[in-house]
């Protein structure tokens, strides 16, 4: 049996490798059971907005209990793998909230910064590694900065120039990696790399944007998929659905994956 502590070294290995680290974003046991079984699968992360979704809650409205519950249960049916987890801007207490994650297994999360005042991102920062370091799990802190997402109308200069601030402060107060979602070009993801650090970059996986071998050649670290994963997964549930309300039959080549 891997223990929580080797598991979050491989986590953190795998962000440093060459070779970007692709993760497939889970929201329940059964998908990360079906995620775990590829043997392209190194680690398992799981998506908030899908999490909450699939107990009806707006993103970022679900109780961190009910997150917390459906965390232990994805890390169960993970097996062996690293699971890094969304804990959204941290529940009002960065430091708590990991540290009761931690409890479920998990060895590493996004936190986002909803663009606060730095000094007080920078400190809930802190707190995540401290509750690592105090539960002797080296957590590893995929510190998000919402820069682009909640930029509003601005320059993308500006928005960029803000993540990459951000981003070093985030890394000396010792996150890991620094997630910056949003369809980023070659152009921008380029500058955020340079400025935040080679393999220190973390990025979505959307419609629009770079493949993950594009970003994997501009020196990101690592490619998640967020809500996508599920919106796939719904899209071939309401077709399916729509082909059996007429003359349709359940494919052949279905697998039993529950």
């Amino acid at each position: 049996m891997t223990t929580q502590a080797e598991k979050a070294q491989t986590l953190a290995r795998l962000h440093a490798a060459p070779e970007i680290l692709r993760v497939v974003n889970v929201w329940d046991a059964v998908s990360a059971r079906a995620v775990a079984a590829l043997p392209e699968t190194r680690a398992i992360a799981t998506a908030g907005h899908s999490i909450a979704a699939t107990f009806g809650y707006p993103d970022g409205e679900i109780p961190l209990e009910t997150t917390l519950d459906m965390v232990g249960r994805i890390v169960e049916a993970a097996g062996d793998l690293p699971v890094t987890t969304d804990l959204d801007d941290g529940y009002g207490d960065a430091g708590e909230t990991t540290r009761r994650a931690i409890g479920k297994g998990v060895v590493g999360a996004n936190v986002e910064d909803r663009l606060r005042p730095l000094d007080e991102a920078v400190a809930a920062v802190e707190a995540i590694v401290a509750a690592g370091q105090a539960e002797g799990v080296p957590f590893v802190l995929n510190a998000r900065t919402d820069a682009f997402v909640r930029g509003g109308g601005r320059p993308v200069e500006e928005s960029v120039a803000d993540a990459i601030e951000r981003g070093r402060a985030f890394l000396d107060a010792g996150a890991d990696l620094v997630f910056v979602p949003g369809i980023l070009d070659a152009d921008v993801t380029r500058q955020l790399v340079e400025g935040i650090g080679e393999r220190k970059v973390s990025v979505i996986g959307l419609p629009g944007a770079l493949s993950a071998a594009e970003y994997e050649a501009l020196g990101v670290a690592r490619i998640s998929y967020g809500p996508m994963t599920q919106r796939v997964a719904l899209t071939a549930l309401q077709d399916l659905a729509g082909d059996l309300y007429g003359d349709g039959v359940i494919p052949p080549s279905t697998r039993a994956l529950n």
